[in-house]
C-alpha cells in the first residue's frame, strides 16, 4: 500500500513531515537572515543601499533557478537524494557569507545560498505531498510551510541579539549547521513510493530525465497550466516580497512609528503567518484549493489597504494597527497552497 493511500498518517508520514519542515526552516531561516545583518555588514563592507539591493534581489532571483534546477534533478534522481543536495547548497551559501571578503564573494554565497532556498522549497514540498493522501495533503503541507515565520522569527533572534555579540560572520558560519541534517535524512526519511513506482520501469526513468521533464512543462496539454501556475507563483511571491521587503521601511521612515523600531512588528507578523498558514490547510482541504487562496489574498490585500489608504483610521490606535498587521499576515497563508495544489496539477514525471 502506497503512504499516499493509509487512511490516517503513520509514523513514517511524520518523519518524513518533520524532516521536511526542518529544512525548510532553516532554509528560510538561511534566505532572510541577511536582512538582519544589513547594518554591522555595510559598516564592516562599506556597502550602501544599492550594494545590498543587489545581494538581496540577486539572491530572491537564485531562489527561481534553484526551484527549477533542483526541481528538474529530483524528478530524475529522486526526492530523498536532491532534498540533501539541497541542504548542503543552501548551507554551503551561508558558510560562504560569513567568509566573504567583498560585493563579489558575497554575492556568489547568497546566489548559492538562494539556490539551495528554491530547490529545498519544490523537492520538500514534493516529497510530502506525494506521501500523505489527497484529503489530508492541504493541512499537512500547510505545516511544512510554518517552517517559513518561524525561520523569520529565529532570524530575528540571531541578528538582534546574538550576532552583535558574536559579529555577523560568525552568525553565517554558525548558520551553516543545518547541513548535519543530512545525515538524518540519509538514514530516516524514506524515499517518495509514488516517484520510486514511476522510475521502476527504463521508460520509467527515461521520461523522468530532465532533458526529457522541462521540455514536457510547455508541451501539449501542459503549456497553459503551466504559465497560468507560473503567472500565480510571480504575483504571488512579488506581493509577499515587495510587502515585507517595503514594510518596516514604510512604518519607521514614512510613518514615524515607533512599533516598528522596536520590532513589534515583526511578532505579529509572524504570529499572523502562523496562524494562516496553518488555518489555509484545513480551508484548502475543506473548500478546495482556489477559493482557499482566494479568500486569503483577500485579506493580506484588505490589511494591505488599511494600513496604507486606510491609516489615517488605523493609526488611531495601536492595537487596531497591530491587528491589520496581523491580518497581511494571516493573508500570507496563502503559501500554504502551492505544495499541494502544484502536486495534484502536475504529474509525477513534472511534479
Amino acid at each position: 500500500m502506497r503512504l499516499s493511500e493509509h487512511d490516517r498518517p503513520t509514523r513514517t508520514h511524520y518523519v518524513i513531515l518533520m524532516m521536511a519542515w526542518a529544512g525548510w526552516l532553516f532554509d528560510f531561516y538561511d534566505l532572510v537572515l541577511y536582512t538582519f545583518l544589513l547594518a554591522p555588514i555595510g559598516r564592516e563592507l562599506g556597502f550602501g543601499r544599492p550594494e545590498h539591493a543587489w545581494i538581496l534581489g540577486v539572491s530572491l532571483g537564485a531562489t527561481a533557478a534553484g526551484g527549477l534546477a533542483f526541481g528538474s534533478l529530483a524528478d530524475r534522481f529522486g526526492r530523498k537524494k536532491v532534498l540533501q543536495w539541497t541542504i548542503l547548497t543552501y548551507s554551503a551559501g551561508a558558510l560562504m557569507s560569513g567568509l566573504a571578503g567583498g560585493l563579489p564573494a558575497l554575492l556568489v554565497a547568497r546566489i548559492i545560498t538562494g539556490l539551495g532556498v528554491g530547490g529545498e522549497w519544490a523537492t520538500g514540498h514534493s516529497l510530502v505531498s506525494e506521501v500523505f493522501p489527497p484529503r489530508l495533503r492541504g493541512r499537512f503541507g500547510a505545516l511544512m510551510q510554518t517552517g517559513a515565520p518561524l525561520g523569520v522569527g529565529m532570524a530575528a533572534i540571531m541578528g538582534s541579539f546574538v550576532a552583535p555579540a558574536i559579529g555577523w560572520r560568525l552568525t553565517f558560519i554558525v548558520s551553516a549547521l543545518p547541513a548535519l541534517m543530512v545525515t538524518v535524512i540519509r538514514r530516516w526519511v524514506p524515499e517518495s513510493d509514488v516517484w520510486v513506482e514511476a522510475s521502476a520501469t527504463p521508460e520509467g526513468r527515461a521520461r523522468l530525465r530532465p532533458a526529457s521533464t522541462l521540455p514536457a512543462l510547455f508541451g501539449r496539454g501542459m503549456a497553459s497550466r503551466t504559465l497560468r501556475a507560473f503567472v500565480l507563483t510571480a504575483l504571488n511571491m512579488s506581493a509577499y516580497w515587495f510587502t515585507f521587503s517595503w514594510l518596516p521601511t514604510y512604518l519607521r521612515e514614512e510613518r514615524g512609528l515607533g512599533v516598528a523600531k522596536s520590532g513589534l512588528w515583526i511578532l505579529v507578523i509572524v504570529c499572523g503567518e502562523l496562524a494562516g498558514y496553518m488555518s489555509f490547510g484545513l480551508a484548502s482541504d475543506r473548500w478546495g484549493r482556489k477559493p482557499a487562496f482566494t479568500l486569503y489574498a483577500s485579506l493580506m490585500g484588505m490589511g494591505l489597504l488599511a494600513i496604507t489608504i486606510g491609516w489615517d483610521v488605523v493609526s488611531s490606535d495601536t492595537r487596531l494597527l497591530l491587528a491589520s498587521t496581523s491580518v497581511v499576515g494571516i493573508g500570507t497563508g496563502t503559501w500554504s497552497n502551492f505544495g499541494p495544489f502544484f502536486s495534484e496539477l502536475f504529474p509525477t514525471r513534472l511534479r
